[in-house]
């Protein structure tokens, strides 16, 4: 009973044992629960933004929205991984993840820089900033989903994940000041605000990749 026990308490075990199958098949439906989960919360987050962005034109929350359905995008390969129940795919997941980051930024630093160089009015700023509250939750909620998972599952690319989601949600407070900043007709700001988020989104990429990188040694114990 007792060596039953210990033997629990070692994830990197899974790809090894026979006898821990039934424990894989667990955490691949947990893993594959979490990204689906968060999946939904961000999708709904991210439809929600796309509609007051078609009807605001603000660059800051069409930054938020590029992000979040990035965002929401990385549940595909995190997804495949653990219905492989692979540890290899997963490493090769999180690198997924980090590259969807990576693209996020670039397309809304794009956007931003356009909208600086050709300026354009924007309306709905009490939805704007009602979109940008809803991205705050939103992708809140995705957080504390991945990371407890994540961890609970011993999974690097899940951390990553969630760390990235946590940190968006301070971006999306971006679209609220925007918002705020639009009202007291300080109309570069928005743009400017949707540049900065470009720039966090880099550093939220630099950060996962370190965390996908540090789980790559970590995870190869579990074998594939």
């Amino acid at each position: 009973m007792s060596s039953h026990a210990h033997a629990h308490h070692h994830p990197h075990d899974h790809g090894h044992s026979h006898g821990l199958v039934p424990d894989a098949i667990k955490r691949s439906r947990e893993g594959l629960r979490a990204v689906g989960l968060a999946l939904v919360v961000l999708g709904a987050t991210a439809g929600l933004q796309a509609v007051v962005f078609a009807g605001s034109g603000s660059i800051a929350l069409l930054a938020d929205l590029i992000h979040n359905v990035g965002d929401a995008a990385t549940a595909i390969p995190l997804g495949i991984a653990f219905a492989l129940r692979s540890a290899r795919a997963e490493r090769w997941a999180g690198l997924a993840v980090v590259a969807a980051i990576f693209v996020s930024a670039c397309v809304a630093a794009y956007e931003a820089v356009d909208r600086l160089v050709d300026p354009q009015d924007v309306g709905g700023l009490g939805a704007l900033a009602v979109a940008g509250a809803v991205g705050f939750a939103g992708n809140w909620v995705a957080a504390i989903i991945r990371t407890r998972a994540g961890r609970r599952l011993d999974s690097p690319a899940l951390v990553a994940d969630g760390d990235h989601a946590r940190a968006d949600a301070y971006v999306s407070l971006g679209v609220v000041a925007s918002a705020a900043a639009l009202a007291l007709g300080l109309d570069l700001v928005d743009p400017l605000i949707g540049l900065a988020i470009s720039l966090v989104i880099l550093r939220i990429t630099w950060h996962s990749w370190r965390t996908v990188r540090g789980g790559h040694h970590h995870e190869g114990s579990r074998g594939t």
